[in-house]
C-alpha cells in the first residue's frame, strides 16, 4: 500500500502545477472573500483565484507573467496580509496554530477589558431605568451629570481600546469604498457613540427632547461582537483538527543505523536508503520497506482500516502508522514532502479549501451585501427622521445602528467552507480523500454505482477457493502432493494452490518429470507417485470418470468458478476451485448502498458467466460484461442516458478511463498509480464500505452546508426589517441594537456549531445479506440485466 499511496499522491499534485497559494490575514466575512479574490484576479498572470474563509487561504491559478510578489501587495492594497505558502514544503506542526493561538489570546485579552469596561455602564444606564431604587441611588450619590460623565469616559476607553480593531480596519474599508463587516460596525458603535457624546458635551446643538445618551449600546456592541469573535476563532481552531492529528502522527526523532553505529535523528535528517529500526509501541518515522523482522502495524489512521496490518520482509510501511508488536527495521524509501504522510495533508488541505459549486450564490450574494446593509441602514435612518414619532431623531439612529449591527454576513461565509473543512477532515479519518473539492458535492447528487470486478469486488488475485477430497484420501496428503506438482509452475492457478498448502503448513517436496499439459494442467512425479493438476478433459484423457464430484462441479460452475481434478497414481483423489474471490466485506457495501437508495451495477472484462455468478451473489443490479476500456467508457454513457449521475469505482490501469468519464470517479487505494491519478476521490483501503462512506459523508456535509445557509439567509432576511422597525406599527416592537450584537455574534457561532458537528460522523453500517436468496430478486426482475458491451 505504501509505495502505490505515494505514487497516488505525486500523481495528484502534477496536474496542479500552475496554482500558488497565498495565506490571507485579516479577512472577517463573505465581503472579504470576495474582495480579495477580486484584487488578485486583477494581478498580471492571474487566470483564476478562490478565496476561503475558514482556511484563511488564496489559491491562485497562474500564467505566464505572474509574480507573487504583485499578488501580495494586491491584497495587502485591498487591506489584508498575504503571504505565500510553499507547496512542497516537508510536514511540519500546523504553523497556523501559533497564530490562532495569538489571535485568540488577544480577544480573550480584549473582551476581559470590554467588559469590565461595560458593566459599570450598563448598571449606570440600564440599572436606571430597570429599577427606580437604583435610579434614585445614582441621581442621589452620582448625579445625572457626572453619571453621564462617567459613561462617556468608559465608553471612550472601551471603544478605542479593545473595540480599535474594528475602526483600524472598517474605516479604511469604507474610505476605499468596499465596506467590509468592520466597517459595519464602526459605523453602528461611532453613530450611537457620537450621537451620545454631543448629548453630554453639547445638548444645545440638538433638538429639544432629542438629547439622549446610547453609551451602553455601543459599549455593549463591542463586548458583545468580541465574544462572538472569540468564539468563533476557537471554533474554527477545531475545524481543522483533523489536519493536526494527521501531523502529530509523525514522530519527532527515527532510530538508524549508520556505519555500523546506531543513532537517533531527528526525522527531518532521514535520508532515503537510511535503515530504521522501529521498537513495539513506537510510530514509523517515514516511508519504507521491511528488511528484517515481523511485525503488526495500525494503519487505522492512513486506512481507517481498525485491524493491525502484519508486516515482513518486503512488505511497505507507512511513515505516522504504529508498531504494536515485535520489531523490525526497514529501509526508508520516501521521507520528508514525499511521504504518504505527507500527501495525505496536502491533499486533505487542498480538499478543505475547495470551492464547491454552491457556493457561487453565495459570493454574488454576499459582494455586494454590505452595501446593500449600509444603504438600507440610511434608507431607515430617512424614514424614521421623516415618519417617525417624536423625538424622530433618536428613533432614527437606534434603528439605523441596529440595522447595521444586525446584519453581519459572518455567517454567510462561514457556512460553506467550514462544513467542507470539517466534513473533508472527517472523510480523511476514515480513509476516504476528495482530490477534487467539487467532488464532494457531485458524489451527493450520484444515482448509480458502477463497480469494477477484478480488484475492486474481488481480491484481484487468484486463490484455491475449495478442495473436496474422494473417499480414501486426505486433504492434508492431497494438497501437498498437488502444491508439489505445482510449484515449478508459472501458472496463477498453480501459484494458488502452492499458496494454499504454505498458509495450511502442508510440505511441498521436490517433483520430478514436471510437464505443463497446454489448455488441460500439468503433471510431474512426487516421492515416487505421479501427480495430475487439471481440467475434466485431462481426467478423461487419463480415463478417469469424475461422476463422484458432479454436484460439486456443477454447484462450482453456478458461482462462477471453474473446477479442477487432482489424480493420484491414476486414481481421482480431488475436486479443486481456483478464483478470483469476492472480498468479504463486497456483500455489505452492495447491500449499503442500496439502502442509501443507489443502484449498484458492474462493468467488468471478465465472461458473462462468472460476472452474472458474482453479481447473482451481491445483489448487484446490472451488470455489463466482456467489455474492453472503451466499452467501460460505453457502459457508464449508457447508465448516465438512463439512470442519472453516474460515480464509478476501480482500480486497474484498464479503469482510467471509465474513471475520468464518471461524473464522480473513485479509486481503491490498493490500485495502479494510473487509476488513482483519474479519479476524484481516493479510498485508502481496498474495502468497499469505504464507498458508502464517501457518499453518506458527501450527502451529510451537502446537508450540513443547507442547513448553514438556510440559517445564514434566514436570519438576516428576518431579522433586518425587524430592526429597522417593520414590526413598530402593529405592535410597538423596536429590536435594540444590544440585542442586534448578541443575535449576529450568535448566527456566526451557530454555523461553526453545526458544522463541528460533522466530526461525530459516522458511515451507515449495514450487515451482509445472507445467502444469495436475498439477491435473486432484483437480479432476476431484469433478464437482460446481463449486458455485453463491445467498443
Amino acid at each position: 500500500m505504501g509505495k502505490i499511496a505515494e505514487s497516488r499522491i505525486d500523481s495528484g499534485l502534477n496536474e496542479d502545477a500552475l496554482k500558488v497559494r497565498l495565506g490571507i490575514e485579516g479577512m472577517t466575512c463573505a465581503s472579504c472573500v470576495g474582495r480579495v479574490e477580486k484584487a488578485l484576479k486583477a494581478v498580471p498572470g492571474v487566470r483564476g483565484a478562490s478565496v476561503n474563509l475558514a482556511t484563511e487561504r488564496a489559491e491562485i491559478l497562474v500564467g505566464p507573467g505572474f509574480d507573487v510578489g504583485t499578488a501580495v501587495g494586491a491584497v495587502e492594497d485591498a487591506g489584508y496580509q498575504a503571504a505565500p505558502i510553499a507547496r512542497h514544503a516537508g510536514v511540519s506542526p500546523d504553523k497556523d496554530a501559533a497564530r490562532r493561538e495569538a489571535e485568540g489570546k488577544s480577544l480573550r485579552h480584549a473582551l476581559l477589558l470590554a467588559g469590565i469596561l461595560t458593566l459599570p455602564i450598563v448598571v449606570l444606564e440600564m440599572g436606571s431605568h430597570l429599577v427606580p431604587a437604583m435610579h434614585m441611588w445614582v441621581m442621589h450619590t452620582v448625579g445625572e451629570r457626572a453619571g453621564a460623565a462617567i459613561q462617556f469616559a468608559l465608553c471612550t476607553v472601551a471603544l478605542f481600546g479593545p473595540g480599535l480593531r474594528f475602526f483600524q480596519k472598517g474605516v479604511p474599508a469604507l474610505l476605499r469604498g468596499a465596506p467590509d463587516m468592520n466597517s459595519l460596525v464602526a459605523v453602528g458603535t461611532m453613530s450611537a457613540y457620537g450621537f451620545s457624546a454631543v448629548s453630554v458635551l453639547a445638548p444645545g446643538v440638538l433638538p429639544d427632547g432629542t438629547a439622549n445618551i446610547y453609551f451602553e449600546a455601543a459599549a455593549v456592541i463591542v463586548t458583545l461582537i468580541l465574544l462572538g469573535r472569540m468564539l468563533e476563532a476557537r471554533a474554527r481552531g477545531r475545524t481543522s483538527d483533523a489536519i493536526r492529528r494527521l501531523v502529530t502522527l509523525k514522530p519527532r526523532t527515527a532510530r538508524i543505523v549508520r556505519h555500523g553505529s546506531t543513532l537517533d535523528i531527528p526525522v527531518s535528517d532521514v535520508a532515503a536508503g537510511d535503515v530504521v529500526l522501529v521498537r513495539p509501541g513506537e510510530s514509523i518515522p517515514v516511508d519504507g520497506e521491511v528488511v528484517e523482522g515481523r511485525s503488526f502495524v495500525d494503519e487505522s489512521m492512513i486506512t481507517g482500516e481498525p485491524a493491525p496490518v502484519v508486516k515482513e520482509a518486503g512488505a511497505a510501511v507507512v511513515g505516522g502508522t504504529v508498531n504494536r508488536t515485535g520489531s523490525f527495521s526497514f529501509k526508508a524509501t520516501r521521507v520528508g514532502a514525499d511521504t504518504v504522510l505527507a500527501g495525505i495533508i496536502r491533499m486533505v488541505e487542498e480538499a478543505q479549501g475547495a470551492k464547491l459549486p454552491i457556493q457561487a450564490l453565495v459570493d454574488k450574494v454576499t459582494m455586494w451585501f454590505v452595501p446593500a446593509v449600509l444603504a438600507a441602514a440610511a434608507v431607515t435612518f430617512a424614514v424614521w427622521l421623516v415618519f417617525g414619532p417624536e423625538p424622530a431623531l433618536p428613533f432614527a439612529l437606534v434603528n439605523a445602528v441596529a440595522v447595521l449591527i444586525i446584519a453581519c454576513p459572518c455567517a454567510m461565509g462561514l457556512a460553506t467552507p467550514t462544513s467542507i473543512m470539517v466534513g473533508a477532515g472527517r472523510a480523511a479519518e476514515m480513509g476516504v480523500l476528495f482530490r477534487k473539492g467539487d467532488a464532494l458535492q457531485a458524489l451527493r447528487g450520484v444515482t448509480v454505482v458502477a463497480l469494477d470486478k477484478t480488484g475492486t469486488l474481488t481480491k484481484g488475485r487468484p486463490e484455491l477457493t475449495d478442495l473436496h477430497v474422494a473417499r480414501g484420501f486426505e486433504r492434508a496428503e492431497v494438497l501437498s502432493f498437488a502444491a508439489s506438482a505445482e510449484a515449478r509452475s508459472e501458472h496463477p492457478v498453480g501459484e494458488a494452490i502452492v499458496r494454499a498448502a504454505e498458509q495450511e503448513g502442508s510440505a511441498i517436496r521436490p517433483a520430478e518429470h514436471f510437464e505443463a499439459l497446454t489448455g488441460t494442467g500439468a503433471t510431474a512425479v512426487v516421492a515416487g507417485r505421479r501427480v495430475h493438476v487439471g481440467s475434466d478433459r485431462l481426467m478423461t484423457s487419463l480415463g478417469l470418470d469424475g461422476g463422484e464430484f458432479a454436484a460439486d462441479a456443477a454447484r462450482l460452475a453456478s458461482e462462477g468458478k471453474t473446477p479442477l481434478y487432482v489424480a493420484l497414481d491414476g486414481r481421482l483423489a480431488a475436486i479443486v476451485a481456483v478464483s478470483d474471490p469476492v472480498k468479504e466485506t463486497s456483500a455489505a457495501a452492495v447491500a449499503a448502498l442500496h439502502a442509501l437508495g443507489l443502484q449498484v451495477a458492474m462493468v467488468t472484462g471478465d465472461n458473462s458467466g462468472t460476472a452474472a455468478a458474482v453479481a447473482l451473489r451481491l445483489g448487484i443490479d446490472e451488470v455489463f460484461a466482456e467489455v474492453l476500456p472503451d466499452g467501460k467508457v460505453a457502459a457508464l454513457k449508457q447508465l448516465r442516458a438512463r439512470a442519472g449521475s453516474v460515480a464509478f469505482v476501480g482500480d486497474g490501469i484498464n479503469d482510467a478511463p471509465a474513471l475520468a468519464e464518471a461524473d464522480v470517479g473513485l479509486a481503491v487505494g490498493t490500485g495502479t498509480d494510473v487509476a488513482i491519478g483519474s479519479a476524484d476521490v481516493v479510498l485508502m483501503s481496498g474495502d468497499l464500505r469505504a464507498v458508502v462512506a464517501a457518499v453518506a459523508i458527501s450527502r451529510a456535509t451537502l446537508r450540513n452546508i443547507s442547513q448553514n445557509l438556510f440559517w445564514a439567509f434566514a436570519y438576516n432576511v428576518v431579522l433586518i426589517p425587524v430592526a429597522a422597525g417593520a414590526l413598530y406599527p402593529v405592535n410597538g416592537t423596536l429590536l435594540s441594537p444590544v440585542l442586534a450584537a448578541g443575535a449576529m455574534a450568535l448566527s456566526s457561532v451557530f454555523v461553526l456549531g453545526n458544522a463541528l458537528r460533522l466530526r461525530r460522523f459516522q458511515a451507515p453500517a449495514v450487515a451482509a445479506p445472507q445467502g444469495a436468496a436475498a439477491h435473486e430478486a432484483p437480479f432476476e426482475a431484469g433478464r437482460t440485466a446481463v449486458q455485453e458491451i463491445r467498443p
